[in-house]
């Protein structure tokens, strides 16, 4: 299942973070750095999905 999410985490760094934690810090975290950046938002979402 890991697998699926890092791989909607790179298509969609939000929505992967949200598969994994919810609506909570670190969702709406990623999505202040995606908007700054996609690569950004990429690197937190995987580091999400990666430490649980």
């Amino acid at each position: 299942m890991d697998v699926i999410r890092v791989l909607v985490a790179i298509l969609l760094p939000p929505l992967g973070v949200f598969l994994q934690v919810g609506f909570g810090i670190h969702f709406w975290l990623n999505i202040l750095l995606t908007i700054l950046g996609y690569l950004p938002g990429i690197v937190h979402a995987v580091w999400v999905i990666a430490r649980k």
